[in-house]
């Protein structure tokens, strides 16, 4: 299924949002992994994940499911230390409650949750054209030892958003 233009979302959603979040968000390894992360999630195609059964609770292009996000706005965003990222991602929701759902509906919102939780992550980020260390990266702290993702043939997402 063919999604987003990588080049227009690494361009027009990605690098902007990261930008707005401050600028330690926005190196080109974070825009990167973001833009990489959205293709292997739901090859920058899928708002909502799809199952056999219907839809699973992964929301947006980068499938965050609402325990994450919500642990991200718990026990990160609301911390003095990040008020400016939770202040720059207020501002992409205006007065909408910051709820999971705005994920599937708000592209840049859905971006800067991804960045959220990679910012987390205690290790630092792989070399911005490092497409398997991008890879391994997004595995690791992102989709995690028991999720689905395979850091090899995901390769190949992460190598176009280096290329884009």
């Amino acid at each position: 299924m063919a999604g987003i233009n990588t080049s227009q979302l690494k361009a027009l959603v990605v690098a902007p949002t990261l930008q707005l979040m401050g600028q330690s968000h926005a190196s080109m390894a974070a825009v990167n992994l973001v833009v990489g992360t959205a293709l292997a999630e739901s090859n920058a195609a899928y708002l909502r994940q799809v199952t056999n059964t219907g839809y699973g609770p992964a929301m947006g292009l980068w499938q965050m499911e609402p325990f994450t996000h919500d642990d991200c706005w718990s026990n990160w965003l609301r911390y003095p230390g990040q008020s400016k990222a939770a202040t720059a991602i207020r501002a992409m929701i205006g007065n909408l409650p910051a709820t999971a759902d705005l994920m599937v509906t708000n592209l840049a919102y859905a971006c800067a949750m991804c960045r959220v939780k990679y910012y987390r992550a205690p290790a630092a980020l792989p070399h911005f054209a490092d497409a398997e260390g991008l890879s391994r990266y997004h595995k690791q702290f992102y989709n995690s030892a028991l999720g689905a993702a395979d850091p090899v043939a995901n390769v190949a997402h992460f190598r176009e958003a280096v290329q884009a």
